[in-house]
């Protein structure tokens, strides 16, 4: 066969599969086997590598063909994807409509009900019928370009199917819309938007996959699906079998209904869900959402509610936008997922103006996906309104925030040992006296730094002077006091993939990538250790000079205030601090706490102090380290690291672009190291 010949052979090849894959996925239709798809499959890539040239983006071949990425690009999403607004009732639904009556008093509203697929909105962009971008939804603005993940996933078409003229008649399309359509469609863009998902049932294969191979487990349908999207490397998620439903044209074809939107995906090679209805007005929408709620297990992915969408498309840009979301759609949540467990205890959060917030300890309970150990319990009206007992079984619900919370007690289970809940007299962080706001259901410390100090001392612990712990920003820690998995420093030790996945900002992959970052600071040098325990007065250079003197954490601790006192560059007043911060019951709390979530610190290697009672003076930049390893190294050998020039001064070290240190050196007659000289005298080379 020469080229010519493969090249026609090649393009049938390719249509056949398109056709037996617009029926297998669209129209859920088989006319040949797995097998005979697989051989046809087979040829096309043996044709193809006979003649590579021939390869083209829209080939089946090239579904798994990527390399792995190094990082995803940034793309500007040609409309905003917007977040929904929620109802939880009846009565929400009703007073939707009646808000968009006020806009349209003599408006009529017709619906088209979507079953709300719990998965990751991804937007894909066709030219001339051919796939060539596809985009997380990101912040709505801009997402990520993950082409090449989604090109793993069958049932995205590489090439759109062009329909005949009569199937477009047939979904009403007047002759106007199907010359833009065609156009669009020959020469121009078409771009679809829909929802990435993962089965019920592939989640529960991988898993069993996973546990055989020794492997962590994905947590549910919607981070595995999101985890899955977001991987560098194509072929992990072509190994996620993932889904995909269209349910939105975003080019303006002219059409005049929702509804045809859905129809004509179907037409082009998309899968859409064939649950989806018409409804004539609120009560259909109403009684859709109900029948599927109730059918909602017989379906093979995981859904939490009806999207309704005004169907007419002229009165969207009418109804407008306010916030977050369009006026025009309204996402209809089924009822919340509830289970029970055990209130084990109640600790007590300060918040940003002192307020105390008591958060539930939990028995560790699967809901909704993720497993739950805290939940927020508001304040002591809502505890003594549930009459909630430490020790009691409880219901607890995740509605429609992701934050789980407790929304009933089982009192006909106590068993006459459970204790009462009362509100702290002190405050749990400084100690100072708690007193509830007249007027208010608040309870407040009456410290006004009390929050702000707690905050920066977490802050201060996970920053690269520090324990260095990246991905624990402000916002973040915020998150974590306020929700109450976070009190202490120690507390950061103890949290897991599954603490995180119920908050905001977290998916599978982020909550991963921040356990991992935890767990990689979990041995740390001495010196590191005491500056992140922000004892008042105690800079890097101190906790460098403590941890070199005692070499040990237990002999800081029983250091006597004289010895503290005696050390270089060490006061009275810093050796207080010090020696009160060590014999504070509560800080050794701290201390013991650390230890037992699994924090250690590195042993001091002992090494001769072969610099001590030298001083130095770094200048410029070194190639070989950093300031701050040429410092430690310095330190380390019992030498001393100065900032500025003096007659006192034994070594100038002299890096590129050394300042006027090195004019002042040499006015002093203060040896000069060049790097190299540097290295040789600290043994480096």
């Amino acid at each position: 066969m020469d080229k010519e010949q493969a090249k026609k052979r090649i393009e049938k090849l390719k249509a056949e599969i398109a056709h037996h894959r617009y029926l297998y996925h669209v129209l859920d239709k088989q006319e040949i086997s797995d097998a005979a798809l697989d051989s046809l499959k087979n040829e096309l890539f043996k044709q193809e590598m006979e003649y590579p040239e021939l390869i083209t983006q829209d080939s089946p071949t090239q579904r798994i063909g990527g390399k792995p990425l190094a990082k995803f690009k940034k793309v500007t999403h040609s409309q905003p994807m917007l977040s929904l607004y929620d109802a939880f009732s009846k009565q929400d639904m009703y007073d939707w409509e009646n808000r968009m009556k006020k806009i349209l008093p003599s408006q009529e509203f017709s619906y088209y009900a979507e079953l709300k697929m719990d998965g990751l909105a991804m937007s894909l962009r066709y030219e001339a019928g051919i796939f060539v971008q596809g985009a997380t939804r990101g912040d709505g603005k801009v997402g990520e370009d993950v082409t090449q993940n989604l090109k793993t996933i069958d049932a995205i078409p590489l090439v759109l199917r062009r329909p005949s003229e009569r199937e477009l008649k047939v979904i009403g399309l007047d002759d106007e819309i199907i010359k833009k359509f065609f156009y669009a469609f020959d020469r121009g863009v078409i771009e679809v938007r829909g929802e990435a998902i993962m089965t019920l049932n592939v989640l529960k294969e991988l898993n069993e996959k996973y546990a055989r191979e020794g492997k962590a487990l994905l947590a549910n349908p919607r981070n595995a699906a999101a985890g899955s999207i977001r991987q560098l490397d194509p072929k992990i998620t072509a190994e996620r079998k993932l889904d995909f439903y269209a349910y939105s044209l975003i080019t303006d074809l002219g059409l005049t209904e929702h509804e045809q939107e859905h129809e004509l995906a179907k037409l082009i090679g998309f899968k859409i869900l064939a649950i989806n209805k018409f409804c004539k007005n609120i009560e259909e929408v109403i009684e859709f959402h109900d029948f599927e709620e109730r059918n909602k297990d017989k379906v093979p992915f995981e859904c939490d509610g009806v999207v309704a969408m005004v169907n007419d498309l002229a009165l969207w840009p009418k109804l407008g936008i306010v916030g977050k979301g369009p006026r025009y759609v309204m996402a209809y949540k089924f009822a919340a997922e509830q289970v029970t467990t055990k209130l084990l205890d109640v600790l007590w959060q300060v918040g940003r103006t002192g307020t105390l917030t008591p958060t539930a300890v939990l028995e560790p309970v699967r809901v909704g996906g993720v497993t739950v150990s805290q939940s927020t319990l508001h304040n002591m009206d809502e505890i003594n309104r549930l009459g909630l007992k430490i020790g009691d079984t409880i219901i607890l619900e995740r509605a429609g925030d992701v934050i789980p919370k407790v929304v009933q007690v089982l009192p006909k289970l106590r068993i006459g040992k459970e204790k009462n809940i009362e509100a702290p007299k002190q405050c749990p962080i400084c100690n100072s006296e708690v007193v509830r706001v007249p007027g208010e259901v608040a309870f407040r410390c009456t410290n006004k730094e009390c929050y702000a100090v707690n905050m920066r001392s977490m802050s201060h612990w996970v920053s690269k002077g520090a324990m260095d712990i990246d991905g624990l920003g402000p916002k973040i820690i915020e998150q974590l006091m306020k929700i109450g998995l976070v009190r202490t420093v120690a507390d950061f030790y103890k949290l897991t993939i599954d603490d995180l996945l119920p908050l905001e900002r977290f998916a599978q992959k982020s909550a991963e990538n921040l356990i991992a970052a935890i767990d990689a600071k979990r041995e740390v040098e001495l010196s590191k250790f005491i500056y992140g325990l922000g004892i008042r007065h105690v800079g890097e250079e101190t906790a460098i000079d403590l941890a070199n003197h005692f070499s040990s954490l237990g002999k800081i601790k029983d250091a006597k205030l004289e010895e503290l006192a005696q050390l270089a560059d060490v006061g009275p007043i810093m050796a207080k601090s010090i020696y009160d911060w060590f014999n504070n019951p509560k800080h050794l709390e701290l201390l013991n706490e650390l230890k037992n979530n699994g924090l250690k610190i590195k042993k001091i290697e002992q090494k001769a102090k072969i610099l001590a009672g030298k001083t130095f003076v770094l200048t410029g930049a070194l190639e070989s380290l950093t300031r701050d390893e040429a410092k430690a190294k310095i330190r380390e050998l019992g030498g001393d690291v100065s900032s500025s020039v003096s007659k006192n001064t034994d070594y100038v070290v002299a890096g590129e672009e050394a300042g006027s240190k090195l004019d002042k050196a040499t006015a002093l007659g203060v040896r000069i190291l060049s790097e190299e000289e540097f290295l040789g005298l600290i043994n480096k080379i």
